[in-house]
């Protein structure tokens, strides 16, 4: 039994080349397509907490919660290759982000769908704009309570380029 013709190559790293040495990814090479990439995460509040920022339809001192962090998000998407080292700037399409109420998790749940026509996709844009987004509505309501948490930011999925991705 010829075992080799088995073995299922493992993934490599696109950040490192052969010698193990961190590179940006050579994109010159690809073809430029249509790309889109959805993110979400959540900020859950102690229930008391978030029942006053509901009934206040998200209105602090400081303003809207989630106006800010809307702005914040396509502000970070926008800049993400100024935070992560090896991204490439990217002249994005379109971004645009949600902000929904979860009274089962007292949670708000931010989504991000980030959209270029490029030779490299945009997670990194839609998973950066969830997490400030996030980060923006926790400094917002600290003030109320420091028991807030930012959980499951992850990407939901990802079209164009070499592969699509779906979360099931």
């Amino acid at each position: 039994m010829n075992t080799n013709s088995q073995k299922k190559t493992q993934p490599t790293l696109s950040h490192l080349d052969s010698d193990g040495d961190i590179h940006m990814v050579d994109v010159s090479g690809k073809h430029t397509t249509t790309r889109e990439a959805h993110a979400v995460g959540q900020v859950r509040f102690p229930s008391d907490i978030y029942t006053q920022i509901k009934a206040a339809d998200g209105m602090t001192k400081k303003g809207s919660i989630t106006q800010t962090a809307h702005i914040a998000g396509i502000m970070a998407a926008k800049r993400t290759h100024d935070l992560i080292p090896l991204c490439h700037p990217l002249p994005l399409d379109k971004i645009g982000l949600t902000f929904i109420y979860d009274d089962a998790l007292n949670a708000i749940t931010v989504s991000a769908s980030v959209k270029v026509t490029h030779k490299t996709g945009v997670e990194m844009e839609a998973l950066t704009a969830v997490s400030v987004a996030c980060l923006t509505i926790y400094d917002m309501t600290k003030a109320l309570s420091h028991d807030i948490a930012i959980d499951n930011i992850h990407l939901i999925n990802k079209t164009g380029g070499k592969s699509d991705y779906n979360h099931a």
